[in-house]
């Protein structure tokens, strides 16, 4: 059987009375997409930032691809496969979307990026860069200013800059907000397409398009799993009905 590529381990996080996390495991296999959901302050974020590295677990193991990164900073994490995308776009909005891409291309490989204009200058870069976004559809508005894209493109945009790093797992905290329908179904059909290239771990409020795209999902509520398992299973689980979804979901 293959080895999980992240592996979480009863990790908990307490801000003084409140416990935000408690006693959380669960595994990320490759090439599926694995989804977080649950209602508003049930720790999806906080759990997000531990595995990214952002906020240190009270208790609890991660390890990714093998090797324990508990308490590793998130530099070290990315250097091993960790890529994340956030809640807010976080392009570039004076550089083109080449540029972002090779930049973040740039970053993972160790090079400065004190000189912006030597992105420019570098074939390697900018070949890699432009795999890229031609993976995510975004080729011909390589040169376009990022600033000047549709919400929806900087989504692409952000998924070209992960997808440039060749992680072995994605973040990606809700990256269907702030799409229109129509936004909202091109990355849908991406975000199912890239589990060919690496594992994905899903923070999403949209239910459509979570039952849609995840293999696996994990419920929490008051920061501790309620149910675990595929979207058939999850949709019929009493508890998760009472918690969350509802019984007319």
């Amino acid at each position: 059987m293959a080895e999980p590529v992240l592996d979480i381990a009863g990790l908990s996080r307490r801000y003084g009375a409140l416990q935000v996390t408690d006693n959380v495991s669960l595994q990320v296999m490759p090439g599926r997409i694995h989804a977080i959901i649950g209602p508003n302050g049930a720790g999806k974020t906080t759990l997000i930032q531990q595995i990214f590295g952002a906020v240190r677990p009270d208790a609890g193991v991660i390890r990714l691809g093998g090797r324990v990164v508990t308490h590793m900073a998130p530099h070290r994490r990315a250097r091993l496969g960790l890529a994340r995308s956030f809640q807010i776009t976080s392009v570039l909005p004076d550089f083109t979307a080449l540029e972002n891409v090779a930049l973040a291309a740039q970053g993972h490989a160790g090079s400065s990026l004190r000189f912006f204009g030597d992105v420019g200058k570098s074939a390697e870069l900018n070949r890699a860069a432009f795999a890229a976004l031609t993976r995510v559809g975004l080729a011909a508005r390589q040169g376009v200013i990022a600033g000047r894209l549709s919400h929806g493109e900087k989504r692409q945009l952000e998924l070209a800059m992960a997808v440039a790093v060749q992680p072995r797992l994605m973040l990606l905290d809700e990256p269907l907000a702030g799409a229109g329908p129509e936004e909202t179904a091109r990355l849908v059909a991406l975000l199912g397409s890239l589990r060919s290239d690496c594992a994905i771990l899903l923070v999403e409020h949209d239910m459509d398009a979570v039952f849609q795209l995840a293999d696996d999902i994990t419920v929490l509520a008051l920061g501790r799993v309620i149910a675990q398992g595929g979207p058939d299973a999850i949709r019929a689980d009493p508890a998760v009905r009472a918690a969350y979804l509802g019984e007319d979901f």
